[in-house]
C-alpha cells in the first residue's frame, strides 16, 4: 500500500511558476510508475504527465509539453512537476498517481490504469 500527498500548489499569475511535489510512504517508489493528472471544475480528470519506474522515459500531454518537466527522487521517495510559463487554463486540482509495474521503461496515460492517487492540491492561473 502506498499513500501519496500533493503539496505545492497555490495561486500564481500567467506565465509564473510552481513545483509540485508528491510524497510517498509505505512503500518505496523504485517499482512505480508516476503519473500526474488534473481536473478543472466541470470537466474531467486528465492526464498531464507520466514517467517511468526507471525516470528513463517520460511522456506529457500535448498541452504542457515544452512548459511542465516531471522527475522523481527515489531517495526521497518523492516525484514532481514542474510547472513554467503556467496559463489560465492549467487551472486546476492536479493529482499525482502511482502504479506497480516490473517493466522499468513503461509509462501509462490512463486513469484506470493507476494503482493509488494523492488527494490532490489547487492550482489557480491569474490572467
Amino acid at each position: 500500500q502506498v499513500q501519496l500527498a500533493e503539496s505545492g500548489g497555490g495561486l500564481v499569475q500567467a506565465g509564473g511558476s510552481l513545483r509540485l511535489s508528491c510524497a510517498a510512504s509505505g512503500r518505496t517508489l523504485t517499482t512505480y510508475t508516476m503519473g500526474w493528472f488534473r481536473q478543472a471544475p466541470g470537466k474531467e480528470r486528465e492526464f498531464v504527465a507520466a514517467m517511468s519506474r526507471s525516470g528513463g522515459t517520460t511522456y506529457y500531454a500535448m498541452s504542457v509539453k515544452g512548459r511542465f518537466t516531471i522527475a522523481r527522487d527515489n531517495a526521497k521517495n518523492t516525484a514532481y512537476l514542474q510547472m513554467n510559463n503556467l496559463k489560465p487554463e492549467d487551472t486546476a486540482v492536479y493529482y499525482c498517481a502511482a502504479k506497480s509495474t516490473g517493466y522499468s521503461s513503461h509509462y501509462y496515460t490512463g486513469l484506470n490504469e493507476y494503482d493509488y492517487w494523492g488527494q490532490g492540491t489547487q492550482v489557480t492561473v491569474s490572467s
